[in-house]
């Protein structure tokens, strides 16, 4: 597994006994995000297993209190917990004073090392990156200042054809490292040996778009381009589209839009407004336009098949 994708919450405004705010735990090749995180987050993530320790990089989407109130008791437990690991926070610009402000005022304990990494761009940018992901902003439009953010899996290394490495002597286990690499290996004799003879092309990486409140805003196709898994939110149905100008939001019908233009493995709907009682309608809305989507319900885990590059789902 290279990509799992954990609800944690999944609905709009204020929360409710059977509704969670917006918060989603990402792994992706062996990194760990959390992506939002509305009030209880911390709540939620106790209930689904997700460590609190694996946590180093936080994404906060916009300062809308359903996306960002659980941050400041999630900081402060980690100080309660004596975390000593750095934390690196990034959100639009506020989301600093913001949180130190609380954290002053309320006398929280955190002796671990908290970075803050503000955004204001309105373009796309590479905001992470390491040897096995990166992150880019996907610019939103909503009624303050929003980014989505799109995760890459950084291409692996080749994997050996072992029992054609062992049809030459000469290669030898030093040698494995540059043939992983994609180098063509040398004999003694001066032939080449081709590195597609020797090994095996690696998995497709995986990626995952996580586009928050925003108003249907297609321009943003080429940043989500053929990613594997596309969380969008869909606040209302087609009926109340006429609400979209006022609150800037999305439809299940603009969001499946979104997926289909962009070629998407797969499509998540969720951000649901209180006003509906059931979610299957948001499905019944996209599924014309974009088969392959999804309702998000709280504990549900999505993972993208290092195999086949297929999606499976599980509720818990």
């Amino acid at each position: 597994m290279s990509l799992q994708l954990t609800i944690l919450g999944c609905h709009s405004a204020t929360p409710r006994v059977n509704a969670h705010p917006t918060s989603q735990y990402l792994e992706i090749n062996n990194r760990h995000f959390l992506i939002d995180c509305g009030e209880g987050t911390q709540r939620q993530m106790r209930k689904y297993k997700v460590g609190f320790s694996k946590i180093n990089h936080i994404f906060i989407s916009h300062l809308h209190g359903d996306h960002f109130f659980g941050l400041i008791g999630l900081l402060s437990t980690f100080g309660i917990l004596n975390r000593e690991k750095p934390l690196h926070v990034f959100g639009p610009v506020g989301i600093k004073e913001i949180t130190l402000l609380q954290l002053k005022l309320s006398k929280s304990h955190v002796r671990y090392p908290l970075f803050f990494h503000e955004l204001s761009s309105n373009e796309s940018e590479l905001i992470f990156e390491d040897d096995k992901v990166s992150v880019h902003t996907i610019p939103l439009h909503h009624r303050v200042y929003t980014n989505g953010y799109l995760f890459n899996e950084k291409p692996k290394a080749r994997k050996l054809d072992i029992e054609n490495i062992k049809l030459y002597d000469e290669i030898e286990i030093c040698d494995y490292h540059n043939l992983k690499a994609g180098k063509d290996f040398i004999l003694n004799s001066g032939e080449i040996i081709a590195n597609n003879d020797l090994t095996l092309a690696p998995e497709a990486p995986k990626s995952f778009a996580f586009c928050s409140d925003t108003m249907y805003k297609p321009d943003i196709v080429p940043i989500i381009k053929n990613v594997d898994l596309l969380y969008h939110e869909a606040t209302f149905l087609k009926d109340l589209e006429h609400l979209c100008l006022k609150t800037k939001h999305s439809t299940a019908e603009q969001a499946a839009l979104i997926a289909r233009d962009a070629n998407v493995g797969k499509l998540i709907v969720g951000h649901y407004s209180s006003r509906y009682s059931e979610v299957e309608c948001f499905r019944e809305e996209a599924q014309p336009i974009f088969k392959n989507v999804d309702v998000a319900e709280v504990g549900r885990k999505y993972t993208v098949d290092t195999a086949c590059q297929k999606l499976a789902n599980t509720a818990l």
